[in-house]
């Protein structure tokens, strides 16, 4: 009896991973953009467009035009984001 079960959860065991494996990598087919204006505070994906850092997590303030984060591309505007044409022009005219 014991030795089923001890099969029986390798099994389970190997198969969860096998569907974890197949998520991830389904995840990285998913083709991404960059969405501008999108993050919040502390929740960028990497530097801004005015160049003030190159890391992630640095932005300052929510929904800041020259900070960005990929989002699944196609969604951008659904979340009332921008091209990185259109932050610089909305960057432009604040300035």
């Amino acid at each position: 009896m014991n030795h089923n079960i001890a099969l029986s959860t390798a099994f389970a065991a190997a198969l969860t991973l096998g569907v974890i494996a197949d998520a991830e990598a389904a995840d990285k087919r998913v083709k991404k953009e960059k969405c501008y204006g999108v993050s919040l505070a502390g929740q960028n994906d990497c530097s801004n467009i005015a160049g003030t850092h190159s890391c992630a997590g640095q932005s300052k303030v929510d929904n800041d035009p020259g900070e960005w984060r990929l989002v699944t591309k196609g969604l951008c505007k659904s979340q009332d984001g921008l091209t990185r044409k259109e932050a610089r022009e909305v960057i432009k005219r604040a300035s």
